[in-house]
C-alpha cells in the first residue's frame, strides 16, 4: 500500500461502497421501505431470481480484499517473510504486515456479509454490522502505529485520514443499537466515500503530485492546503450524495409507477364470490338489482 497504486486501488473500492450504500440509502428512503428486511422479493422467478438475493456488498468486499492482498504479498521482493534470520532476529516489513491485516479484515468482513444474507435461515444485521465495526476499531489502531515515523505532509494526510476512520467506528458502534436509523447510514455513506476520495487524493500527494514536484515537508503553506483539500472533498462528496438522492428521486418518479402498474397487472386478484357479485350489483341498473339479489339469496354458497 506503499505506493501510488496501493492507495488508488483501495480508495477506488471505498468509493464504490461508498456509492453503493448512497444508492440503496436513498432508495429505501423514497419507497419509504426498511433497509433490514430479511425476506428478499426478487423482480422474477427461475434461474435468475437467484441473483437478486446476492450480496453485493459482501462481494464487492471479498474481490476487492482477495486482490489487495495478492498485490501486497506480490510487491515485496523475495516474498513477505515475518522475521529475518539474523540474531538476534528481527521483525521485516512492518508497514506491510499493517496493510495485509488491513486486507484480511475487509475480506472476512464480506465473508460475514454472504454468510449473513445468503447462507443463513434469516439475516443476522448484528454479525454484519458487528464485524464492520470491528473492522475499523483495528484499523484505527493500524494506522494510529503507522504514522509513527512519519512527518511533514505524509503525517498531515495520515492524519485527516484517521478523523475520518475515527468517525466512522463512532458510527458503525452506534448502528450496532440503532442499525435502521436512515442518517447514521447517510453518514456511514459519505464517511466511505470521503476515506475513498481522499486515499485517492493522498496517492497523488505523495507519490505523484499534479506539479511534477514533490511537496516540502518545511513550507507551512503545503500543510495548510493539503486541509484545505480535504474539506473540499467533503463539499464535493456532500453535492455528490445529494445528487444521487435527486438522480434516484427523478428515476423513481419517472418509472416507478410503471413499475407499479406491471406488478399489479401481474399481481393475482382474488376476492369472494359473494363481494364480487354485490359490486356487480351496483354496476348494473336498478331495474336489474332486485331479480339479481333475489338470485343471491337463493343461492346458499
Amino acid at each position: 500500500m506503499g505506493t501510488f497504486i496501493g492507495h488508488v486501488y483501495p480508495g477506488l473500492f471505498l468509493i464504490l461502497y461508498g456509492l453503493y450504500q448512497a444508492i440503496v440509502v436513498s432508495k429505501a428512503v423514497i419507497l419509504k421501505d426498511s433497509l433490514l428486511d430479511s425476506s428478499c422479493h426478487p423482480r422474477n422467478k427461475g434461474r435468475w431470481a437467484r441473483l437478486w438475493k446476492i450480496s453485493y456488498g459482501g462481494l464487492l468486499k471479498m474481490v476487492t480484499g482477495s486482490i489487495l492482498i495478492a498485490y501486497e504479498i506480490n510487491c515485496i521482493k523475495g516474498g513477505l517473510i515475518l522475521m529475518n534470520r539474523e540474531l538476534p532476529p528481527r521483525f521485516m516489513y512492518p508497514k506491510q504486515w499493517q496493510h495485509l491485516t488491513m486486507f484480511i479484515l475487509l475480506t472476512l468482513s464480506g465473508c460475514a456479509d454472504g454468510m449473513s444474507k445468503n447462507l443463513l435461515p434469516q439475516r443476522c444485521v448484528l454479525l454484519e454490522k458487528g464485524t464492520l465495526a470491528l473492522t475499523f476499531y483495528v484499523l484505527l489502531l493500524l494506522l494510529t502505529s503507522h504514522v509513527q515515523d512519519s512527518t511533514g505532509i505524509e503525517l498531515q494526510t495520515h492524519c485527516l485520514l484517521i478523523l475520518v476512520v475515527f468517525l466512522l467506528m463512532l458510527v458503525l458502534t452506534i448502528e450496532l443499537w440503532t442499525p435502521d436509523t436512515f442518517h447514521l447510514l447517510l453518514i456511514e455513506a459519505f464517511l466511505f466515500l470521503m476515506m475513498g476520495s481522499w486515499l485517492i487524493q493522498a496517492g497523488f500527494i505523495l507519490y505523484k503530485p499534479v506539479t511534477g514536484y514533490p511537496w516540502q515537508d518545511d513550507d507551512i503553506s503545503d500543510i495548510m492546503f493539503i486541509t484545505t483539500f480535504f474539506c473540499w472533498h467533503v463539499m464535493i462528496n456532500a453535492l455528490g450524495l445529494l445528487g444521487i438522492y435527486g438522480i434516484s428521486s427523478l428515476w423513481h418518479r419517472c418509472y416507478g409507477t410503471s413499475l407499479k402498474l406491471m406488478g399489479s397487472k401481474e399481481a393475482p386478484y382474488h376476492r369472494s364470490t359473494v363481494g364480487s357479485l354485490y359490486k356487480l350489483l351496483q354496476e348494473v341498473d336498478p331495474s336489474e338489482k332486485d331479480d339479481q339479489a333475489l338470485l343471491l339469496s337463493k343461492n346458499p354458497s
